[in-house]
């Protein structure tokens, strides 16, 4: 992991917290770039092809990953796993195609590297279309725009996470014992309203977001990276045990439902951000291409076993995250509790990622006697407002699916296949290509519009909960 603090100037596309780019390969225009077009610009001490194989594992799985039983749930058992198939395969694609345009205009301009928002830029430049050409410049900012929509949507998840995870320790503490059966009947105490827990969090995530040097970050993030890493494997291996009949289990789910699927299978797989940080700090980035498909294969496959495990395990009690569905007894709570440690470390660093692009321009506009302290309040403003969109939208499964299907469907779906077009088409494309290419966005735009929508009436249909007085729960 790097620990050099990024700077606005070196990089304006902050997609990953984990890696600071210092230039850009050229690349060709026809799949990835041929090996031999590769030659490195800047250092070259930059990392080796293990060392970002688990830097793209890292910006792939997070809480994400809790919530796909519940997706596979509103999908069907069969439906489920092979949409996330098609999703997995279609989300590399897309990565795919972003490095080559990036590589493409690399080569064009002369260019050390190409964030995101550049490439998008630079897209727009290459269209026939006149006005796009002169807008060109809002392709940056609408990938900024919508960066930073993804990040704090992340942040509002890690809120509602963090909450209900720890209101589920706290209710059961009295009923916890070494017992982890699944069957054992535990009373829980009356305890604080999941909002309440939002709130209670706010303080310490506020403390956190006032450390703003990755180097002192990082040492955390290797703790987190570690609890999480124990926390995963303590729940696989619960629940590969002791799996119930599925015959009752629906093949595919009433279609109103699955939507709310789509938005939280796009949210899982939006690492798109840190492909191209990634492939640029390599020390040889020829061996890139073939990282992103191992990697993102085993991201792929890790996703469909836990969707569909977790479902067969849990059934139609599968709750928004499996770690609410694990027994009260002390080995599963400190499950929950080292999870949440880690979702409570990763919330600064994904708040790294807005908060040096908002930020720093406002604090330019003041004198630097108040420079540091017009700092402090506005991390502690874009915090408050993370935790204010967590309280409005207290449910984990439905958050999760709004942020998937209104900021992270763009990033990943809709944007690079009409970059694609738009970078060569001009050079002459297959048909079938710029077909492949509609479709894929169409396929992302329709997910945008029909999850947004499906997230919004969940939200605003009420749902029965009981906050008060003391619950037997069959755990």
């Amino acid at each position: 992991m790097s620990t050099r603090r990024l700077r606005s100037e070196d990089y304006n596309d902050y997609s990953s917290t984990d890696v600071t780019p210092e230039g850009s390969p050229p690349g060709g225009m026809n799949g990835f770039a041929h090996p031999e077009s590769y030659q490195r610009f800047g250092e070259t001490n930059g990392t080796t092809w293990y060392q970002t194989l688990i830097h793209l594992l890292k910006g792939n799985i997070g809480t994400g990953l809790l919530g796909l039983p519940l997706a596979v749930k509103n999908a069907g058992i069969l439906l489920g796993p092979l949409s996330l198939l098609v999703m997995g395969i279609v989300a590399v694609h897309c990565m795919g195609i972003l490095v080559k345009c990036a590589h493409h205009f690399c080569s064009r301009f002369q260019k050390q590297f190409l964030d995101y928002g550049g490439t998008v830029m630079y897209g727009l430049e290459s269209t026939p279309c006149a006005w796009l050409r002169t807008h060109a410049i809002w392709g940056r900012r609408i990938v900024g725009l919508f960066l930073i929509i993804t990040q704090l949507g992340f942040c509002c998840v890690y809120f509602v996470f963090l909450a209900d995870n720890l209101r589920q320790v706290v209710s059961t503490a009295n009923g916890t014992t070494n017992d982890c059966s699944l069957n054992r009947t535990v009373t829980t105490t009356p305890t604080m309203d999941s909002r309440l827990y939002i709130v209670s969090i706010l303080p310490f995530v506020v403390l956190l977001t006032f450390i703003q040097n990755l180097k002192v970050l990082s040492i955390f993030s290797m703790l987190a990276n570690m609890a999480m890493l124990v926390s995963i494997i303590v729940i696989y291996q619960y629940v590969v045990r002791d799996i119930p009949d599925p015959s009752d289990l629906p093949l595919a789910a009433a279609w109103n439902t699955y939507p709310l699927f789509f938005g939280t299978a796009v949210f899982a797989f939006e690492g798109i951000g840190v492909v191209l940080p990634l492939e640029n700090k390599m020390k040889n980035p020829r061996q890139f291409p073939v990282i992103l498909y191992v990697g993102m294969t085993i991201v792929t496959l890790l996703y469909i076993s836990m969707g569909l495990l977790g479902y067969l395990r849990f059934g139609a009690s599968i709750q928004a995250s499996i770690t609410l569905n694990l027994p009260n007894c002390w080995l599963y709570q400190a499950v929950k509790l080292l999870f949440s440690f880690g979702i409570f470390i990763t919330y600064a660093l994904q708040f790294y990622v807005p908060a040096e692009i908002i930020i720093p321009p406002l604090v330019a506009r003041v004198s630097e006697r108040w420079g540091w302290l017009v700092n402090l309040l506005l991390r502690m403003a874009l915090v408050g407002l993370t935790c204010v969109l967590a309280v409005l939208i207290p449910r984990l499964d439905l958050v999760i699916s709004l942020v998937g299907s209104v900021s992270s469907s763009a990033l990943a779906l809709i944007f690079p296949p009409l970059l694609d077009i738009a970078t060569f088409y001009g050079e002459g494309m297959h048909p079938l290509t710029i077909t492949k290419d509609i479709l894929i966005s169409l396929l992302g735009f329709v997910g945008f519009v029909v999850g947004t929508y499906e997230a919004l009436v969940e939200l605003a249909a009420p749902s029965a909960t009981v906050v008060n007085g003391t619950q037997a729960l069959l755990l």
